[in-house]
C-alpha cells in the first residue's frame, strides 16, 4: 500500500473523512444501486469497526449491525441498526463507554440510529417477546469485536426462530395483514410507500424470514429483481429529496425518474408496480404454503392415530379435463397433456376460477412453458373458458394475478402489455388500467342476468379500456383494437361489430345521462342511433355500471344510477318498434335430423348419433380439416312427456355439459312414413303407444366435463331407461352433488326468470339466465313437465358460466299461457333455481 493509500485509509476513519468518502460515493459513483448500497455497508463497516476500536472494548464484546444494514442494504438515508453485544463479564461502565464512543460519532453526523447494548441473553429473551425485534436479530452481522459471540448468537437466533416458527410464522402474517390494510397496495397507489405498502420491503423482508424458517420458501422467479427495483428507487427518492422517506410523493416523481434514467413519472411508477406486483403474488404464494403446511402438521397425529403411520398419497378431485383440486390448490392432472392442448391454461384458469380456488404456481409455470400457443382464431372451448374464468366473480382475480406471473396473460392476448401496470392519474381511480379491466369484468359477473348475451357483457367488461395504452381518444383506439381482439378469440362477424360498439360507446350512457336533457328528443335519438338494437342498449347499460362500480366509490351513485336507468328506458322505448322473429320456425329439419326422426318413429324408441363437429358447414370439406368445437348430439324420440328433463338427466349423470341445446317437435310425413321398413331397435320393445305421428328432436352440442366421452349406445340404454321410470336419475345427481358439495367463496347473481312479451304468437316465451351447474337443464325440464306445461320448443345456451335458456310452452289447449299463469310459472321455476 502506498503512503498516499494509507493517508485517505485514515482521514477515512476520521468523522470528516468518513463523511467525505461517505458523499463522494453517494454523489460521484456512477455503480448500479445494488453495488453503492454494498459500498456504502462496507464503508460504514471499516468506519464504526475504526470506533469500535479506538474505543478499546474489554474481550466479550462484538458490534452487530442488524435489520435492513445488517442485510447490506444502506440506502443514502437509511438509519444505522445496531447492536453492542457483551457477555456480561465487563463493568457496565466500560461498556457504556464503549457505547457512548461509538455512538456519539454517528450522531454528530446527524445520522439516524437505532442502537441496543444486550447480552445474549437479554438479546434472546427481547427476540422472543418482540417479534419485530427477532427479525431483526435474523439479519444479524458482525461488524466488529469478538465473532464467536455474534455467530453464536445468530445460531441461537435462527434455532429459536425455527423452533417457535408455527406460532411466529401466524404472527408475523398479521402484521402484514394489518399493514397492508393500513397503507394499501403498492401496485396501484400513485403516492405509495415503498416499504410498508403491501408488496413492498417490508414484505421483502418477511419472505426471507419465511425461508428462514425453513417451514416454506417463495417463488424466486423474478423476486431478487423486484426487490432490488425497490430499493434502487428509494435510494433515488433520498438522494432527490434529501431526507429519509419511503413515500413516493407525486412532485418528486419525474426527478426520481429522471435519476434513474427513465422517461417520466409514469414509466417509474410502472416499473415500482411490476416490482409491488412480484412481490405481493409471491408473498400471497409462500403464506398460502405457510398454512398448508402448518394444517398438514396440526391434522397429522389424528390422521395417524386413525390410519396408522403410514400417508397415503393427497387425495385429488376432478375439476375439469386434465384439471384437479389437491390440498386446496387447482393443480394438473397427471393425465394432462399440455404439450398438446392448447386450451388448458384457460380450461385450467377456469375451473379454479368457478371451484374459487387459486391456480397452483407449479401448475402456472408448466403451463406457461409446456403449452403450444392457441390458433387463430380461438377454437370455441378457448373462448367459452375465457367467459367462463371472466364470470366467476371475485375469484377471478386471484387465478388471474397466477396467469399474470407466468406471462400467459400477454401470451393470450398481446395487447394487454400495453395496459399493464399502466397509472391512471386520476383521484377517481382506485386501481391500474389493468387491474381495472378485470375488476369491470368481477363486477360485470354480477350483472350477467341483465343481459341476453353474457359473453359479450364480460369480453366487453375486460377489453373496454385497452385503448388507454394507445395516445388519443380510448374509446376510439379500443373499437380499432376490440375488432382485431375479438376476431382472434374467435368470435363471429356479428359478435365483433357489437363488441366494438359497445367498446366505442362505453361512456356514452352516463356521460348523455349526466350531461344532456333528456326530455329533449334529440337526445334519446341521438343514444339510440349510436347503440341500433335493444341487445347492445342492455349490454351498453351493464357495462356502464359495471365499469362505474370498478372506477372506485366516488364514480358512482344512487343519482347517477337512477339518470342512467331512465336514459336507457327511453332508448329501449325508441328502438323496440320491430317485433322479433319466431327463431323455433326458423330452420327445417337437416337431412340427418329427418333420418334419425323416421327412425325414432319406426323403431317408436329414442335413436341417437354422437359426432365431433368442426368449425363451419356440415359436411364443408374445409371446415372439417379444422379444430374439432365440440361434440354433436342428435337424438330423435316418439313424442311423450318428459322427454326434455330425461335427456338432460342422462348427459348429466354422464357428466356431459351442454353447450347449446335445439328441441322441437315435429310431424312425419305421410310419405317416409310409408318407407322401407327400418329394423326396429329390440331395447325399445318396437312397439307404440299410440299412433302418434309426432318426433321430437334434439340437436345439441356438448362436451365432456373430463375424461373421455361415454359411448352412444351406454347413453341410449339409460335414455330408455329414464323414459320408461326404471332409472332414478334425480337420486343419481343428488348421489353426485353430495360428492361434490359447492364450493364456498363463489359469489353468483341469482338466477333471473321472466315471461318474454311479445316474443311469440303461438306459444309463451319463459326465459332463464341462471348459473350454469350439473344437471339444470335437467331441474328445469322436470319442473315445466311438472307444471302441466307443454315444452314445443327450446333452445338453450352455456355461455362460460352462464346458462341462457328460451322454453316455448303452450296450455292443454295448445296456444298461449294467461298472463298470470306465466308469472307464476316463471316465479316457480325462479324458485326452483333458487
Amino acid at each position: 500500500m502506498t503512503s498516499l493509500d494509507q493517508r485517505q485509509e485514515t482521514e477515512d476513519a476520521e468523522p470528516g473523512g468518513y463523511a467525505a468518502a461517505r458523499l463522494r460515493l453517494l454523489h460521484e459513483n456512477a455503480e448500479d444501486g445494488r453495488a453503492r448500497r454494498q459500498a456504502l455497508a462496507t464503508l460504514t463497516d471499516s468506519w464504526l469497526a475504526e470506533l469500535f476500536d479506538a474505543a478499546a472494548a474489554p474481550r466479550g464484546v462484538a458490534l452487530v449491525a442488524v435489520g435492513g444494514y445488517g442485510r447490506g442494504e444502506l440506502s443514502p438515508r437509511s438509519d444505522l441498526d445496531l447492536l453492542l453485544l457483551h457477555d456480561g463479564r465487563a463493568e457496565p461502565r466500560a461498556i457504556a463507554a464503549v457505547a457512548d464512543r461509538v455512538w456519539y460519532p454517528v450522531w454528530d453526523l446527524g445520522l439516524d440510529l437505532d442502537h441496543s447494548v444486550r447480552t445474549p441473553d437479554e438479546a434472546r429473551k427481547t427476540a422472543g417477546e418482540d417479534l419485530k425485534v427477532h427479525l431483526g436479530l435474523l439479519d444479524a452481522r458482525h461488524v466488529a469485536g469478538d465473532l464467536g459471540l455474534t455467530t453464536a448468537l445468530r445460531s441461537t437466533v435462527f434455532a429459536d426462530w425455527r423452533n417457535q416458527a408455527p406460532k411466529r410464522l401466524p404472527a408475523l402474517h398479521e402484521l402484514c395483514v394489518e399493514r397492508a390494510e393500513r397503507h394499501g397496495e403498492l401496485q396501484f397507489l400513485l403516492e405509495p410507500d415503498l416499504k410498508e405498502a403491501r408488496g413492498g420491503l417490508r414484505d421483502a423482508t418477511a419472505l426471507r424470514a419465511v425461508a428462514a424458517s425453513w417451514l416454506a420458501d417463495a417463488p424466486r422467479a423474478g423476486l431478487d429483481e423486484a426487490r432490488r427495483t425497490l430499493l434502487d428507487v428509494r435510494d433515488a427518492l433520498h438522494l432527490a429529496t434529501g431526507r429519509a422517506t419511503d413515500r413516493l410523493a407525486l412532485q418528486e416523481q419525474d426527478q426520481v425518474a429522471a435519476h434513474l434514467g427513465l422517461l417520466d413519472a409514469d414509466a417509474l411508477l410502472r416499473q415500482v408496480y411490476e416490482a409491488a406486483r412480484t412481490l405481493a403474488y409471491a408473498g400471497d404464494v409462500t403464506w398460502r404454503e405457510v398454512q398448508r403446511v402448518l394444517r398438514a402438521r396440526s391434522l397429522r397425529p389424528r390422521l395417524r392415530a386413525v390410519f396408522g403411520a403410514g400417508r397415503g398419497a393427497p387425495e385429488r378431485t376432478p375439476l375439469a379435463d386434465g384439471v384437479v383440486e389437491q390440498e386446496g390448490e387447482a393443480v394438473l392432472a397427471r393425465t394432462a397433456r399440455p404439450e398438446r392442448d392448447a386450451v388448458l391454461p384457460l380450461r385450467a384458469a377456469a375451473a379454479a376460477a368457478q371451484a374459487a380456488l387459486p391456480l397452483s404456481p407449479h401448475a402456472v409455470r408448466r403451463l406457461a412453458t409446456a403449452c403450444p400457443p392457441l390458433p387463430t382464431p380461438w377454437p370455441a372451448e378457448a373462448r367459452e373458458e375465457l367467459v367462463t374464468l371472466l364470470g366467476a366473480g371475485r375469484p377471478t382475480v386471484e387465478v388471474w394475478e397466477a396467469l399474470e406471473a407466468g406471462g400467459l396473460v400477454t401470451r393470450l392476448l398481446p395487447d394487454w402489455e400495453r395496459v399493464r401496470c399502466r397509472p391512471q392519474r386520476n383521484a377517481v381511480h382506485t386501481w391500474t388500467v389493468d387491474r381495472h379491466l378485470v375488476e369491470t369484468a368481477v363486477r360485470a359477473a354480477a350483472l350477467t342476468r341483465r343481459v341476453s348475451r353474457p359473453d359479450l357483457l364480460l369480453v366487453a367488461a375486460l377489453l373496454h379500456d385497452l385503448g388507454k395504452g394507445w395516445p388519443g381518444d380510448h374509446s376510439v383506439a379500443g373499437e380499432i383494437i376490440v375488432r382485431d381482439v375479438a376476431a382472434r378469440i374467435g368470435f363471429d362477424a356479428a359478435d365483433v361489430a357489437t363488441l366494438a360498439t359497445v367498446v366505442r360507446h362505453h361512456l356514452l350512457l352516463v356521460e348523455t345521462a349526466t350531461r344532456r336533457d333528456l326530455d329533449d328528443p334529440a337526445t334519446v335519438r341521438g343514444v339510440a342511433d349510436a347503440v341500433r338494437d335493444v341487445a347492445t342498449l342492455e349490454l351498453l347499460h351493464a357495462l356502464t355500471e359495471a365499469d362505474a362500480l370498478a372506477t372506485g366509490p366516488a364514480a358512482w351513485s344512487t343519482w347517477r344510477a337512477s339518470l342512467v336507468d331512465d336514459l336507457a328506458a327511453r332508448v329501449a322505448a325508441a328502438l323496440s318498434g320491430a317485433e322479433p322473429p319466431e327463431p323455433e320456425e326458423a330452420a327445417a329439419l337437416t337431412v340427418e335430423q329427418e333420418r334419425l326422426a323416421v327412425e325414432a318413429y319406426r323403431t317408436a324408441g329414442p335413436v341417437l348419433t354422437l359426432r365431433t363437429r368442426h368449425e363451419g358447414e356440415p359436411g364443408d370439406a374445409e371446415a372439417d380439416a379444422q379444430a374439432p368445437v365440440g361434440v354433436e348430439l342428435l337424438v330423435a324420440v316418439p313424442d311423450q312427456p318428459g322427454v326434455l328433463p330425461a335427456v338432460a338427466g342422462v348427459l348429466a349423470m354422464h357428466r356431459l355439459t351442454v353447450r347449446t341445446a335445439e328441441f322441437r317437435g315435429t310431424e312425419i310425413p305421410g310419405e317416409l312414413r310409408t318407407a322401407p321398413d327400418i329394423p326396429r331397435d329390440v331395447a325399445s320393445g318396437g312397439a307404440r303407444a299410440d299412433d302418434s305421428t309426432a318426433v321430437l328432436v334434439l340437436d345439441w352440442r356438448v362436451s365432456a366435463a373430463y375424461g373421455s366421452l361415454p359411448q352412444a349406445t351406454r347413453l341410449r340404454a339409460d335414455l330408455v331407461r329414464a323414459l320408461d321410470g326404471s332409472l332414478d336419475i334425480r337420486g343419481r345427481l343428488a348421489e353426485r352433488d353430495a360428492a361434490y358439495p359447492r364450493r364456498k367463496g363463489l359469489s353468483v347473481p341469482p338466477p333471473r326468470v321472466r315471461v318474454a312479451p311479445a316474443a311469440s304468437h303461438s306459444a309463451t316465451v319463459i326465459e332463464v339466465r341462471a348459473q350454469d351447474a350439473p344437471g339444470l337443464l335437467h331441474r328445469l325440464g322436470q319442473a315445466l313437465e311438472n307444471a302441466g306445461v307443454r315444452v314445443r320448443s327450446a333452445h338453450a345456451s352455456t355461455l362460460g358460466a352462464n346458462a341462457v335458456d328460451a322454453f316455448y310452452v303452450t296450455g292443454p289447449d295448445g296456444g298461449p299461457l294467461a298472463p298470470d299463469v306465466a308469472s307464476a310459472l316463471a316465479a316457480e321455476l325462479e324458485r326452483t333455481l333458487g
